[in-house]
């Protein structure tokens, strides 16, 4: 099944499909590092504001790579626990919020070197479309989504370019509506859908915020 070349002509292909939705007043909100040169081609394409969903995920201690839960950037971050492996690796509920709070202290430490201070975009009322460049289990997206919803956005849509079809089935719901062009039954990896998927850079990702910031700022001149 054909991919895409890289993250620029993905997000182009999904830019295609959302300008023909006319969605009214949209925010991209891009799931860093990979999601962001996929949302800033929608953002481009739509003329609308680039944000970031961070979202870290919350490791059983000795076992960093184990994920007890997840935690995503906000007023009120977002946190959701595996409620199996919090319970096998004995973390009670004082334990998961003194985790979740070194992942939150990071979350912005991130947020301030990449959007430079810049505050979140308000997604009361808007339309809210969540990005990355692709999804395998969908355990990150979950997260992003469940906190973009408490934000109050009037519609939320999932934009992804590449996804397993059993995370697009359990995601969907979570949505109000699912754009993805490629929805393999068979998934493997995300990167097995690209020619080139290197690694974004921070400093690629803060160029391209500060690009879209930019960009909004010419669109309001008169």
């Amino acid at each position: 099944m054909r991919g895409y070349t890289d993250r620029a002509e993905a997000g182009r292909a999904l830019a295609e499909t959302l300008v023909s939705r006319n969605l009214p007043d949209p925010v991209v909100l891009a799931l860093p590092r990979g999601g962001v040169p996929v949302g800033i081609e929608i953002a481009r394409a739509l003329r609308c504001p680039l944000d970031l969903v961070l979202v870290r995920k919350i490791g059983v201690p000795g076992q960093p790579e184990l994920a007890a839960g997840a935690v995503v950037n906000g007023d009120h971050p977002e946190t959701v626990i595996n409620e199996v492996i919090a319970a096998h690796a004995g973390l009670d509920r004082a334990a998961l919020d003194r985790l979740a709070a070194v992942q939150i202290d990071e979350i912005r430490r991130r947020r301030a070197a990449w959007l430079a201070g810049r505050t979140p975009v308000p997604l009361a009322g808007r339309t809210a479309i969540l990005v990355d460049d692709g999804m395998a289990t969908g355990a990150t997206m979950h997260v992003a989504l469940k906190a973009a919803r408490r934000r109050g956005p009037a519609r939320l849509v999932l934009a992804v370019p590449v996804a397993a079809a059993d995370a697009l089935d359990r995601l969907g719901p979570l949505a109000d509506e699912v754009i993805c062009p490629l929805a393999p039954a068979w998934f493997g990896a995300v990167g097995a859908y690209y020619d080139d998927f290197r690694q974004v850079e921070d400093g690629e990702v803060a160029t391209m915020l500060a690009e879209a910031d930019r960009l909004m700022r010419d669109a309001d001149r008169p």
